[in-house]
């Protein structure tokens, strides 16, 4: 018997789980006919109603000899009392929308429509407060994307004011420390507006991939000696300001291939390894680790470095735009703009891949995996 008692639990659960499903199914089926869920139904009951008060009227006048004059006027009324008290329900949301729309033409993306109905019109209020957060939080987004930007481009252009302002008056001769300050200015302010276009064709969702199957080692080994080099690695990739920071690389097998959009990739692991370098500690450590994934020509691929880490709270902001990764802020000051990270995931995101900040008992690291010729977007 002990042995048959999780069979009769499993049957009576398996019953009731039936007999809710088929209740529901009923339920549905009825909602034709509900009038508090149908505005169909609202009206053929302010229909029935009308002629029922009308007819009841008819028989108290034939019953106590009330004129058919004084009787068609109480109907009137009678029936004009109740189609307003009805209909007052059924537009009182529509008014509230017009209202409400009437203010988000003139900014205020905040009010949401109180009167919500079970019919018809309480969907279309309850899909028209999900409009309105939508177009509240793109509006809120515009404002903080317009600010941000405005600040980023601020201060490049202020410090290359300064430093010219300095050589015109003579403050400071025009030597070649001074022309280079100007020069990593002018290269910073190059930086944010190449990131500025990849984010715009993120936007506006243009970009196609080319993607091909290469060879992984040479080709991750030419963005590190780029890196190495502190020279542009490509659209939306930064230049290093580290040099005391080591750079390895780690491909196994080394014959490794992988199927993607190189150019697209290279803005992944350029924008990987830059964020590494400004977060990595002094004569610090950044590896690059290639391996083969699950699917033909798929690819895994970790940065690794040795910085103060991200706590686990803040890991799913880091690819946020303008998010300067605050939890890794005892690290150097970078002066990045933020839009490294969301970047690399917007390129990541083209090639049906994923992108996440994995567990490491050290430092920072990011895993990246592309699905390679099976799944990749086109």
């Amino acid at each position: 018997m002990a042995r048959a008692e999780p069979a009769v639990r499993s049957g009576r659960a398996t019953t009731t789980t039936t007999a809710a499903t088929w209740r529901a199914q009923v339920w549905e089926a009825l909602r034709p006919y509900d009038p508090f869920r149908s505005i169909k139904a609202a009206l053929q009951v302010l229909v029935v109603v009308s002629v029922l008060i009308t007819t009841l009227l008819v028989f108290i006048a034939m019953e106590s000899k009330t004129g058919i004059r004084i009787i068609t006027i109480f109907s009137i009324i009678a029936c004009l009392l109740i189609t307003q008290f009805v209909a007052h329900g059924l537009t009182a949301p529509l008014r509230e929308m017009t209202a409400v729309t009437k203010a988000m033409a003139s900014g205020d993306y905040g009010r949401r429509v109180a009167i919500v109905r079970r019919d018809e019109v309480g969907g279309l209020a309850d899909a028209f407060n999900l409009m309105a957060a939508d177009l509240e939080s793109v509006d809120r987004h515009r404002k903080e994307l317009v600010a941000n930007v405005s600040h980023e481009l601020r201060t490049p252009i202020a410090a290359l004011r300064a430093v010219l302002e300095n050589v015109v008056d003579g403050v400071v001769d025009a030597d070649p420390e001074t022309m280079r300050t100007a020069l990593a200015q002018t290269e910073r302010l190059s930086r944010l507006v190449s990131q500025l276009l990849d984010l715009s064709r993120l936007d506006s969702g243009v970009v196609l991939l080319d993607a091909k199957r290469f060879e992984v080692w040479p080709y991750l080994a030419a963005v590190i000696k780029t890196a190495s080099l502190g020279l542009q690695g490509g659209p939306g990739a930064g230049t290093r300001a580290r040099a005391d920071v080591h750079l390895h690389l780690d491909v196994s097998p080394p014959e490794l291939t992988a199927y993607a959009d190189a150019e697209r990739l290279h803005q992944v692991v350029a924008n990987l390894v830059d964020n590494a370098v400004k977060h990595s500690p002094p004569s610090g450590r950044v590896t690059v680790r290639a391996r083969r994934g699950a699917g033909p020509g798929s690819l895994d691929l970790e940065v690794l470095d040795e910085g103060p880490g991200i706590p686990a709270a803040e890991r799913g902001r880091v690819f946020e735009r303008f998010n300067r990764g605050g939890a890794r802020a005892s690290g150097p000051a970078d002066g990045g703009t933020g839009l490294g990270l969301a970047i690399a995931r917007w390129a990541v995101d083209l090639h049906g891949g994923a992108i996440l900040v994995a567990e490491s008992p050290r430092g920072c690291r990011i895993r990246v995996t592309l699905p390679g010729s099976g799944t990749a977007a086109s």
